[in-house]
């Protein structure tokens, strides 16, 4: 019984986060959303047949189980908002550059990881 509401506090946290994760560049959505449906699968058939039908959230979940990719206007609007909102941070909010060179490689990183990822056509 404790586990199972373990599972299911951290599914609906992590789909809160995934959530959160498509408007906020930096947040991982999809991860979120296998971790959700990971936690979802052990403790709750119900939440995690909605998880995988629902129209907006379901898609990630099934094109990553296949293989099937990132679609390429999600790869360009990921970029660009992620690159936005680094180059502002780093230009107008951060005053320490050890900092700003940090986001920059964090922002780098997560660019050639978004990329390297197969494009769904």
């Amino acid at each position: 019984m404790i586990r199972r509401m373990c599972l299911l506090i951290i599914g609906l946290i992590s789909l809160g986060l995934a959530i959160i994760g498509i408007i906020v560049p930096l947040i991982p959505t999809t991860p979120l959303l296998l971790l959700a449906a990971t936690c979802f699968v052990r403790c709750s058939d119900r939440l995690y047949e909605w998880l995988i039908t629902q129209k907006h959230l379901g898609p990630y979940i099934k094109n990553y189980r296949e293989g099937k990719g990132i679609p390429l206007s999600a790869k360009i609007t990921g970029v660009i908002l992620l690159w936005t909102s680094m180059l502002f941070t780093i230009f107008f909010v951060v005053p320490l550059i050890a900092v700003k060179l940090i986001l920059a490689g964090v922002a780098a990183f997560f660019t050639w990881y978004i990329l390297k990822q197969k494009t769904l056509i």
